[in-house]
């Protein structure tokens, strides 16, 4: 057993197990709401957002995470600003800023004489280069996601599953999109100098997108998909150190490749259910699990 348990003997590996761990944290109570409201793009968008702040903070020697945040809450008002000041919809106001800030950020890092060091770091990031101080970060990042999550999680569920009861009811469904926005920048911000943001992205999307085929209900779909981050930091990691491989990325494709697995293992569940429907020439027919925001209304079973 010394290949399972080696490499996290070593100093560097270890911190980046709590650090990967963390991150599986933060990603889990952020991505669940990114996965059921259907903000993968925005989430997207934002991760790549950063990257003026980011560039700018390192021109000037100043915090990265800092400027992480300040870049990202732009990026988050600026689609608001746009999706209600215009005709345009959400999806134009956010690729229209993506490409814009990305655009911003690359024109900025590329009057650094490390350009390529820079932007590579950037979008990839290196888990293996995790700090103590970036321990605490995430530590308190984890601790402020929680304490959100549970304070605005009624008004979350609303703004889900049904915006207009939840306006009805006077739980301010803008004010709580203006929390899930902070949520999301928080979980971004902290966690991209660790996987990158272009990995940060699978950690906040795979976990969360795996266990809400099965789970049916949203705390459940939290607890898993922070189950299922840290174990894709696990394999991951032991998968770097034997084989070679970039940590980061191999933990971001451990947890989409379970992600596929889960969904293939809930299309066979669906097949072998007993008294599955069958269509108009005979044919068995299934419905996969749906995504909870699209059935909650339909599917009394799902809770919040």
């Amino acid at each position: 057993m010394e290949w399972l348990f080696a490499p996290f003997g070593v100093s560097f590996v270890e911190r980046a197990l709590w650090g990967g761990l963390l991150v599986s944290g933060i990603c889990a109570l952020a991505g669940t709401w990114v996965v059921l409201r259907g903000m993968a793009f925005l989430g997207d968008a934002m991760s790549h957002g950063m990257l003026p702040g980011v560039a700018v903070a390192a021109l000037l020697d100043g915090s990265l995470f800092l400027g992480a945040v300040l870049s990202a809450g732009a990026m988050a008002g600026g689609v608001t600003a746009l999706s209600r000041s215009s005709r345009l919809s959400q999806d134009t106001s956010i690729g229209l800023l993506f490409v814009g800030m990305l655009a911003t950020g690359v024109i900025l890092v590329s009057h650094s004489q490390s350009f390529a060091v820079d932007l590579t770091a950037f979008l990839f990031g290196d888990v293996l280069a995790v700090r103590s101080g970036d321990l605490v970060v995430l530590t308190v990042a984890l601790c402020v996601a929680a304490v959100i999550t549970v304070l605005a999680h009624r008004s979350f569920v609303a703004l889900a599953f049904d915006p207009p009861k939840a306006r009805t009811l006077g739980m301010r469904p803008r004010l709580a999109h203006a929390l899930l926005l902070c949520l999301l920048t928080l979980a971004i911000t902290a966690s991209f100098h660790v996987v990158g943001t272009l990995l940060v992205f699978g950690l906040l999307i795979a976990p969360p997108a795996a266990v809400v085929l099965w789970a049916r209900s949203v705390p459940m779909v939290m607890a898993g998909a922070a189950l299922l981050g840290a174990l894709s930091t696990v394999i991951g990691l032991l998968v770097s150190w034997h084989l070679g491989t970039a940590a980061g990325a191999t933990i971001a494709a451990t947890a989409v490749a379970f992600f596929f697995l889960s969904a293939l293992a809930a299309e066979l569940r669906g097949r072998r259910t007993p008294g599955a429907s069958r269509s108009t020439d005979g044919s068995a027919s299934h419905r996969p699990t749906p995504v909870p925001h699209e059935s909650a209304r339909k599917e009394p079973g799902y809770t919040s």
